[in-house]
């Protein structure tokens, strides 16, 4: 009986270990604050240039989620640098975490509630 129990336990840990691939991990505002002054990340707003020109996050790279080259370019991003994305609520971010693991970035954040999110809890926003 504990040979069963060893094995299933065995088994569930094989399967649950980091294989090298990507997990995608939400975070809240207050994590993305302590991130950005603890790690150096690549922090991506992909909302349209007519929504960043309303305001962004301080430091944060634009790529438009629906321009014609996304992929492209959020692909010549470091795969091996933590990587933050976010949008307005939280949509476009999730997809482009997705895509994110696809290419084989190493570690993803996406920022819950986007933007919109960060804005409603008065975080500093910057103007670009």
């Amino acid at each position: 009986m504990s040979y069963k129990v060893l094995v299933i336990w065995g088994l569930l840990m094989g399967a649950c270990s980091n294989s090298g691939v990507s997990q995608i991990h939400d975070i809240t505002n207050q994590e993305l604050v302590q991130l950005l002054e603890n790690e150096q990340v690549q922090l991506v707003d992909v909302r349209t240039p007519a929504e960043v020109a309303e305001g962004t996050i301080d430091g944060a790279q634009n790529i438009d989620f629906r321009d014609d080259s996304f992929t492209a370019t959020i692909g010549r991003l470091d795969k091996e640098k933590p990587i933050v994305v976010y949008c307005g609520a939280g949509g476009r971010s999730g997809k482009t975490s997705d895509l994110l693991q696809e290419l084989g970035f190493k570690e993803i954040y996406d920022l819950t509630g986007g933007f919109n999110q960060w804005k409603a809890e008065d975080y500093p926003i910057a103007k670009p």
